[in-house]
């Protein structure tokens, strides 16, 4: 069995700039790795199976699954005849906006390069992943990028400053069709992708936590209050930003002191039951 890590990630900016005539949005957002990770054990199979295994039950094991997805696109390009089992360990949030999905089928394309020995340059993986989703790109290099297209185009820059993570995702679901349905692309205040850019090159920490936007938290909150109040609860508890990540419901806040971290993790559990305090990963990764 080989095992690949699928780390969870977060926008620290998040613009949706205008839609595209394919029906897509065309954003550009920064996005960063997170220290929470999925654990995916591929285990190859002689008769041209997918299957999938998850520790969770939220998570589909049939086509509808990214990383089943990351599989047959292998197996259809490079007309592949063996199969694979994919083992997910489910450590991310379902449906979170953490991309728990997006970085199992980034984990599944880096692994499968492995196990097929198909000898493809990250660049080629990233590539193929943009055919399964728009952060998969992203997943399959990991580290801090300015994403723009559906999310598939890929500008690597500096690691953000080292701080504390507070994740906090309220037990609802979140529709993105519905968010970016409900989105009034006129009426929102744009974040400020460079200022973002230029906050992480020179370690500026206080700017980052200054510039951290997300156009979507606007509509989320209107249809999760839930979400609102998690944020405000956390802001309470001493976090240094808050911000609501991709379409949502996760909620993270930005922290530099480690003793106010578990403070806001013990306060933010009367209002949610998954609370995780994780650190900043921000750097790439390599491909083995």
């Amino acid at each position: 069995m080989l095992y690949v890590k699928a780390p969870a990630k977060i926008n620290l900016t998040l613009d949706v700039l205008y839609k595209r005539p394919d029906g897509f949005h065309e954003v550009e957002m920064v996005m960063t790795t997170v220290d929470l990770a999925d654990r995916v054990g591929l285990k190859n199979l002689n008769n041209g199976q997918i299957l999938i295994h998850s520790s969770s039950n939220f998570v589909p094991d049939d086509q509808r699954n990214l990383a089943y997805q990351a599989a047959k696109l292998l197996q259809d390009t490079y007309n592949i005849k063996d199969g694979v089992s994919i083992t997910i360990d489910k450590q991310i949030p379902v449906a979170a906006g953490l991309a728990g999905g997006s970085s199992d089928a980034a984990a599944t394309l880096k692994g499968l390069n492995i196990l097929w020995n198909l000898n493809l340059s990250i660049d080629e993986l990233a590539e193929l992943g943009a055919k399964i989703g728009s952060d998969v790109s992203f997943c399959v290099y990991g580290g801090t990028a300015i994403a723009r297209g559906r999310g598939e185009k890929i500008e690597h820059i500096a690691t953000p400053p080292s701080c504390w993570v507070v994740l906090a995702k309220p037990t609802i679901g979140v529709s993105t069709a519905a968010v970016y349905g409900g989105l009034n692309i006129d009426g929102v205040e744009h974040p400020n992708t460079m200022q973002m850019r230029q906050a992480i090159e020179s370690k500026d920490y206080e700017l980052v936590c200054d510039t951290v936007s997300n156009v979507l938290e606007s509509v989320t909150l209107k249809l999760h209050p839930e979400v609102a109040v998690i944020k405000e609860q956390m802001s309470r508890f001493g976090a240094d930003a808050v911000l609501m990540s991709g379409s949502g419901p996760t909620v993270f806040g930005l922290v530099q002191n480690k003793a106010r971290v578990s403070r806001i993790v013990n306060g933010l559990r009367g209002f949610c039951d998954e609370v995780y305090a994780v650190r900043m990963l921000g750097e790439r990764d390599i491909l083995a």
